[in-house]
C-alpha cells in the first residue's frame, strides 16, 4: 500500500522487537538503555535481533547518554559502530550530532551518512535542541539523511503539533518528518491528523525497568511472557488505528 502510514517502534531488547513485529510494526529502532534516551546496542543484541526479526531494523548510533556534542574519539566510535551495524545486517542508521552552538553538525553528519550508505539515515531528536528548527531542517537535508525524528522542539509531540505540521509542509518530498515523543494509542490519530506526517515513532512508554539500576529486576519466564504479550497488544492497537486511516 503506497500511502500507508509507517509505524516505527523503539525497542531495547530482542523480545520487544519480536513483539513489535508480531503486533504489526513496519520497522523497529533498536537501542540500549532507553530510559536514558538510548545508546548504541551491543553487537550481540544487533546480531540476535537480526536473527529473530524480519522487518527492517534501524539501529541507534549514540556512544553515550547526555548531550550530542561529540569528541573526535567519540566520533570514531560512531564510525566503527556504523560499520559493525552494516556487517550485522541492519537496515538503517539513526544518528544526531550538534556543534558547540547546538546547531546541526553538518560536516560530521555528512560523513556518517556517506559511511552508512546505502543504508538510510535518520537524524534523531538532537534536532529538537536546535534553536531554529527551520534552519536545522535545511541543514539536515543537506547531509543526505532520509528522515528526522522530532517532537517539534518540545518534550511531547502533543505540545508542538502546529510546529510539526509546519515542518512536514516545509520538508515536502525532500525528507520525511517522523513525529516521536509521547506518542500513545490515545493520541496517535490526532497527531497524524494535525501534522500530516506519513510515519509515526513510539516506544509506547514501556522502556524496560531492568535498564534502570534503581529498579527491581523481574526475570521469571512468566513475567517476561506477560510483558511481551502486553507490548504486542499495544503495538497492535496502534497499528489498527493506522490501518483505519489508510
Amino acid at each position: 500500500m503506497p500511502n500507508r502510514i509507517v509505524l516505527e517502534i523503539c525497542v531495547e531488547s530482542v523480545d520487544r522487537a519480536v513483539s513489535a513485529e508480531r503486533g504489526g510494526a513496519h520497522r523497529v529502532e533498536l537501542c540500549s538503555d532507553l530510559s536514558s534516551g538510548g545508546i548504541t546496542p551491543s553487537a550481540g543484541l544487533m546480531e540476535t535481533a537480526r536473527r529473530h526479526v524480519h522487518i527492517p531494523i534501524h539501529v541507534l548510533i549514540r556512544p553515550r547518554a547526555g548531550n550530542f556534542i561529540y569528541s573526535e574519539r567519540e566520533f570514531e566510535i560512531m564510525e566503527r559502530d556504523i560499520n559493525v551495524a552494516k556487517k550485522l545486517g541492519m537496515d538503517g542508521i539513526v544518528v544526531g550530532l550538534l556543534d558547540d552552538k547546538k546547531n546541526v553538525d553538518v560536516e560530521r553528519t555528512l560523513k556518517l551518512v556517506k559511511l552508512a550508505g546505502p543504508l538510510p539515515v535518520t537524524f534523531h531528536r538532537a534536532f529538537d535542541q536546535c534553536k531554529d528548527s527551520a534552519e536545522a531542517l535545511e541543514a539536515v537535508i543537506t547531509t543526505g539523511a532520509k528522515r528526522i525524528l522530532t517532537s517539534g522542539g518540545k518534550s511531547s509531540v502533543m505540545d508542538s503539533l502546529g510546529r510539526l505540521a509546519e515542518l512536514v509542509d516545509a520538508a515536502g518530498q525532500r525528507i520525511a518528518i517522523l513525529p516521536g515523543g509521547g506518542v500513545i494509542p490515545s493520541n496517535v490519530q490526532r497527531i497524524l491528523s494535525r501534522t500530516g506526517a506519513g510515519e509515526i515513532h513510539t516506544s509506547l512508554g514501556m522502556s524496560n525497568a531492568a535498564t534502570n539500576g534503581s529498579a527491581r529486576v523481574h526475570t521469571t519466564a512468566k513475567l517476561q511472557e506477560r510483558d511481551a504479550a502486553g507490548f504486542e497488544a499495544k503495538v497492535r492497537k496502534v497499528r489498527e488505528l493506522l490501518d483505519r486511516r489508510n
